[in-house]
């Protein structure tokens, strides 16, 4: 069953240190932290709207450190927070974090008030990339986090970024393959993109810095998406959302509004590809879930005329049986 978020944004509260590529003002479409008031009025107006599906939505705080924020004001937001959950009956309260800012104490304090869900904000599991970039915590501090995280049985999600400076697509694929050991129940590929005022956009001007290109990110998180997916991982967001503050800082970098649906088409495409390249070229039939036509032929049917350039016309159906992302095969005559 999907789920939903109330998001609320605690921009920079409880960041210990500026990341080289932080810039929540424009991350989160605004810069002032929310007040419990205002977590309140966000929930009832949710729940007003939902319905029977405020159960399968979570109260989410997301942009910042959220177990680092001062604690009064932390427990501030969460009792609004909880107060909605039991009048309204959310799922939950959901809320990212550091690796470096997770004890037992205050996941108690979390699990009190509700919650189901903490994601850190990993971001790299190697050691020069995380330096390199100013994280101030190690790859140590998110395994330790993560098994804290699940022995208070919450539901565990991790936050990836790729293209950061010192990192490399081989890089960020081990990345992946250790946050995966971790065994977490969601993750989020964030492909980096240089904000203006950040340390990036300096060393991005000086030629020290090449952050990814869009096909660059497009191609990795084609890998990425089925090295989760079919390790059970379900990946809940690939990119930033869609944010004018975000496209108007933008300096560089991989940022686009449905890079997610970019990835899922490459992913898709890189499933199908060696199918029909063992088969040889041809007139073809792809069944596909009818909710994954779009990703199938890929955006303006990118995935469609690359396989016409090689030889293969590809005529994508919709089925009802076939689950999503999967696809069935068979060879048709040519018209």
């Amino acid at each position: 069953m999907k789920h939903g978020n109330v998001a609320l944004f605690v921009p920079h509260v409880g960041c210990p240190c500026r990341c080289s590529f932080c810039d929540q003002r424009a991350i989160t479409g605004g810069g002032e932290a929310p007040t419990p008031d205002q977590v309140w009025e966000a929930a009832k107006t949710a729940a007003a709207h939902l319905g029977e599906r405020t159960a399968q939505t979570e109260i989410a705080f997301f942009g910042g450190s959220f177990t680092a924020i001062p604690r009064e004001y932390m427990l501030s937001l969460l009792e609004p927070a909880k107060e909605a959950v039991e009048r309204w009956g959310f799922h939950g309260v959901r809320c990212s974090t550091r690796p470096d800012a997770v004890e037992e104490p205050v996941l108690s304090l979390l699990k009190e008030h509700h919650a189901t869900a903490v994601e850190l904000g990993a971001q790299s599991m190697d050691e020069e990339v995380l330096r390199k970039n100013r994280r101030g915590h190690t790859a140590e501090d998110t395994r330790r986090a993560a098994r804290l995280i699940k022995e208070a049985g919450l539901e565990l999600g991790l936050q990836m970024m790729t293209g950061l400076y010192g990192s490399t697509p081989e890089r960020d694929l081990e990345t992946a393959r250790q946050l995966i050991a971790l065994g977490p129940a969601t993750a989020r590929i964030y492909p980096t993109v240089v904000l203006e005022g950040t340390e990036l956009a300096r060393l991005y001007r000086e030629g020290v810095y090449r952050p990814q290109t869009l096909e660059e990110a497009v191609e990795l998180c084609g890998e990425l998406l089925p090295l989760f997916e079919g390790a059970g991982v379900r990946v809940i967001r690939v990119g930033l959302h869609a944010q004018e503050d975000v496209q108007r800082r933008q300096v560089a970098g991989p940022y686009h509004p449905a890079l997610g649906e970019l990835a899922q088409s490459r992913a898709f495409l890189k499933g199908l590809l060696p199918r029909l390249e063992r088969e040889g070229p041809g007139a073809y039939q792809v069944k596909v879930n009818p909710r994954s036509l779009s990703v199938a032929a890929g955006q303006k049917r990118a995935n469609v005329e690359f396989l016409a350039a090689r030889g293969f016309a590809v005529r994508f159906v919709p089925e009802d049986q076939v689950p999503r992302g999967g696809f069935a095969l068979s060879r048709t005559e040519i018209k």
